[in-house]
């Protein structure tokens, strides 16, 4: 086998891509990701046992958490940028360790020689290194959940909100991954634990959005374009935004958001620049066909990126922060986090203006305080039976042709419920024309995949005002898409605070081995998606 993957839901076969990641991503990419998460183990072994206090170790802390967010599915196809993290991993670990190496497992204390030895070695401490498939379930779960509170704190980091409490509990679930003693029962805890800091993460991220851009709001933002060239911005990183905005005043550039980029309109802070023309196009998965048309340059400033067709598109895109691609310039930070655009705003200048998809606009912004500022009006509304229900539909979006059911679900859902949304799978029913209820929009979008965490605080203010002793009570059903490794921290965090009987699809993860997946059916009521009709009655009925 020259590679083994099963972490996102588009894995082959629902089983694991072994040859080529159905992503895009090589076998030499898969190994040497495989090698940084064993390389992060070995550090987290040192740290733990040399007693080493988390908050003394800033360069470390932010190597580890990037080097996990470039393994997320989608963010970095650069296997020389990969490579260089590993070398930079081991030299941090070996600086902490010392020179002694008794006590410790080979992760903490393995050493490589060029690119071919890496990869000879990595073969032997990917996925299937773990030969009993519950334990390899609930650990690569647990990881899973790692890497997307890792994405969490980078993009927090960079706004300079830090908590070591979440950053010492990732050293400890990833030295508990190598402890061939702990039992099921024992992974099962440690994956509710990683749900609790998986909630803390996204409470840390919350606050350093909110705390520098503002709390969002009801905005309306334009889906067609402007007479001027164009940059086009996709992943999540809200300080990438700012500072190209910032670079571009002047310029007689517009700057387009995409993907996940979308919510950032929602933030009063944004506002202020007349530059930030509106969204342009759909989900991550559709750009191989939407990039063309735009034109201009592409930033990536996190994961989302799909390998594009031609060499044409490949050489407008730019990275920067975790995300990578083979061949495209990739824009660093300085010491004190800021970037130099300067190149992707001039081939902007030299690029014709965009081509129109789509003409329009589409709401949202209605994160936490947005809502709670509409609470009278929606108790008001679930009192007198205007609304029946709630639908938590977060997550993501992907390609398959079974996730027109979520779309088709939403068409489908009678005219007195209303969605809650977030991350990009939004994008499978946020320009259907399904109307409002009493002037609430059936479609309630909060932002992006982390702003899940939107979603759970008013769930749980809804819980306060009807004055329910458990959060199941409430009129919420959960039919949550997912498709990448941040989707599997909200998973872990809705488990965490008590949520029963989610739906997830398209497909059940394929990490999910017979008898774990029997654990979270009996305990936590997981269950997979059926048919639009039934799957409404049944919600419905609840």
């Amino acid at each position: 086998m020259s590679m083994f993957c099963f972490q996102c839901q588009e894995t082959a076969k629902g089983t694991g891509c072994t040859v080529r990641g159905v992503c895009g991503k090589t076998e030499e990419v898969a190994k040497l990701q495989d090698l940084i998460v064993y390389a992060s183990k070995g550090i987290a072994e040192v740290v733990i046992k040399t007693k080493t206090e988390v908050g003394k170790i800033k360069e470390v802390n932010e190597a580890v958490i990037t080097a996990l967010f470039a393994t997320i599915t989608n963010a970095n196809f650069d296997e020389s940028a990969l490579e260089s993290q590993i070398r930079q991993l081991i030299a941090h670990r070996d600086k902490l360790r010392g020179k002694s190496e008794e006590g410790y497992s080979n992760a903490a204390t393995f050493s490589l020689g060029d690119r071919a030895d890496m990869l000879k070695f990595a073969e032997e401490v990917g996925v299937l290194r773990t030969e009993n498939e519950d334990v390899r379930s609930l650990r690569e779960m647990i990881i899973y959940g790692l890497k997307g509170m890792a994405a969490y704190l980078h993009h927090a980091e960079n706004i300079g909100y830090k908590d070591e409490e979440i950053t010492a509990f990732i050293y400890e679930a990833l030295f508990a991954t190598l402890n061939d003693s702990l039992t099921a029962d024992d992974l099962v805890a440690l994956t509710l634990k990683t749900g609790e800091y998986g909630v803390k993460a996204m409470a840390l991220l919350d606050s350093a959005n909110t705390g520098k851009y503002g709390n969002p709001e009801i905005t309306s933002v334009s889906i067609g374009v402007r007479k001027n060239p164009g940059i086009l911005i996709s992943g999540h990183d809200l300080t990438d935004l700012e500072q190209l905005l910032e670079q571009s005043r002047g310029t007689g550039v517009d700057i387009y958001t995409h993907g996940e980029m979308l919510p950032a309109h929602y933030y009063p802070f944004f506002k202020k620049y007349d530059n930030l023309a509106g969204n342009y196009g759909g989900s991550w998965w559709k750009q191989v066909d939407e990039f063309e048309p735009f034109g201009g340059p592409v930033l990536f400033t996190t994961n989302c990126i799909v390998p594009p067709r031609s060499e044409k598109v490949r050489s407008r895109i730019f990275t920067t922060g975790a995300a990578g691609f083979p061949g495209c310039p990739h824009i660093k930070a300085d010491e004190n986090g800021k970037k130099d655009f300067s190149a992707i705003i001039k081939m902007a200048q030299a690029s014709s203006p965009p081509t129109e998809i789509e003409s329009g606009n589409i709401v949202g912004g209605f994160a936490h305080n947005q809502v709670f500022a509409l609470a009278d009006k929606v108790v008001d509304a679930v009192k007198s039976g205007a609304i029946k229900k709630f639908f938590v539909m977060a997550g993501c979006d992907g390609r398959m042709k079974s996730r027109e059911y979520y779309t088709e679900f939403a068409k489908n859902l009678p005219s007195d419920t209303v969605i809650l949304t977030a991350g990009c799978a939004k994008y499978r029913y946020n320009k259907l024309n399904l109307g409002d209820i009493g002037g609430i929009p059936r479609v309630l979008d909060a932002g992006q995949c982390n702003d899940s965490y939107s979603l759970a605080l008013i769930a749980l203010k809804l819980k306060e005002v009807f004055g329910f002793d458990d959060v199941n009570e409430l009129p919420i059903a959960y039919n949550i898409s997912w498709y990448e490794q941040k989707a599997v921290i909200v998973l872990l965090a809705l488990l965490y605070l008590g949520v029963k009987n989610i739906h997830l699809g398209p497909t059940l993860p394929g990490f999910l081995s017979p008898n774990v997946a029997k654990v979270l059916v009996e305990t936590f009521g997981i269950a997979g998606i059926g048919e639009v009709d039934d799957d409404i009655k049944l919600f419905m009925n609840k």
